[in-house]
């Protein structure tokens, strides 16, 4: 599936004058604006940022319809904030198979992609060519189980059954570093045991298994039936500055084509500030993706529980990395020869300020 772009001059021209101080710094940071801030009008910032007149360069951006968090991926195609940088963005779905996604960045069909961090690092440790260009935002993942088990903290969760949706997910491998920071052994104190999504509650609810590790939306709004309680989630037990979702670019991309990948990078950051001072703008253009029971304040909410705002690049982003990369050696989903520092320096690429 895939979206074309239906922005109108319009959109581009408010999102100009429409620039909020959080992005107004960043892009002149990056851009290495040297007057203060009351010296530059947004105005000029836009004449500044945006592509030149002319052929808008055309690219291929895999992303996950069915993952609220990706919403201001969608913003960035409606609202024009794509060919505001000069891009021309075919969205392509790959909806929930990373391997498939990762793959098709690495061999060229696509240039790029959003995704979670826990799913694609082990991807990368192996080799994919796709470096980390940016942070997207924290939040997604949740520990959920029902009230009557009684589980109320992750200490409780030794000799426990943990339902999840595939062995690789997200979120077996960000409870697990959580599980080892509570001094249980993921791999021998607990049990993992796989169920399709869609079964994962009637799982708990049978009595098969005690929490349930999953992702927005789907735990979001099963916290809404009073039946059910957050154990943990990767904002808290010390997350709560850590980021989620990455952008990741075809490697060649970024040797061959620098100022695409810097303005496909631009773009997303800046949807993401948009994202954050309009939260109802994303709810509504990811509206079309969402399962058809839900509403615009539905999205909002999910989008409102996420922390949108925490985006880290360059020496930031780097150090996110290199905790994630100890930390998962920690659980022995990487490998105990993998250097930390060595994996983050040679996955992430810095395309902001080259």
């Amino acid at each position: 599936m895939s979206w074309s772009i239906r922005n109108s001059a319009s959109d581009a021209g408010s999102l100009a004058t429409g620039i909020d101080r959080r992005s107004f710094l960043k892009t002149a940071g990056a851009l290495g604006l040297a007057a203060p801030l009351g010296a530059i009008s947004a105005g000029s910032l836009w004449a500044q940022v945006a592509a030149p007149a002319g052929e808008l360069k055309k690219v291929r951006f895999a992303t996950n319809a069915t993952a609220i968090c990706l919403a201001p991926v969608f913003v960035a195609q409606e609202k024009g904030i794509f060919r505001k940088f000069g891009l021309e963005v075919e969205l392509v779905n790959f909806g929930a198979s990373t391997e498939t996604l990762l793959e098709a960045i690495a061999t060229g069909k696509a240039d790029g992609g959003v995704g979670m961090a826990l799913r694609w690092m082990k991807a990368l440790e192996q080799g994919f060519d796709v470096k980390i260009t940016a942070g997207t935002h924290g939040g997604c993942s949740r520990l959920v189980a029902l009230k009557s088990t009684g589980i109320t903290q992750l200490s409780q969760l030794k000799g426990k059954a943990i339902g999840i949706s595939d062995l690789a997910s997200p979120g077996k491998n960000f409870f697990s570093i959580l599980l080892h920071k509570e001094g249980l052994d993921p791999v021998t104190d607990v049990e993992w045991r796989q169920y399709p999504g869609e079964l994962l509650q009637l799982a708990a609810e049978k009595g098969e298994i005690h929490a349930i590790a999953d992702g927005d939306p789907k735990a979001y709004f099963w916290l809404r039936d009073p039946k059910y309680i957050q154990i943990a989630s990767n904002l808290d037990h010390g997350f709560e500055n850590r980021v989620c979702c990455i952008v990741g670019l075809r490697g060649s991309l970024i040797r061959e084509d620098l100022p695409t990948a810097t303005a496909l990078t631009r773009a997303l950051l800046e949807a993401q500030d948009l994202t954050v001072a309009k939260p109802e703008l994303a709810a509504q253009a990811f509206l079309p993706q969402a399962p058809k029971d839900k509403t615009v304040a539905d999205l909002v909410g999910v989008l409102k529980d996420q922390t949108h705002n925490h985006n880290p690049v360059g020496a930031d982003l780097r150090k996110e990395i290199a905790l994630y990369a100890e930390e998962l050696r920690n659980v022995q989903v990487f490998k105990q020869s993998t250097d930390p520092q060595q994996f983050a320096d040679q996955v992430y690429a810095d395309v902001l300020t080259a």
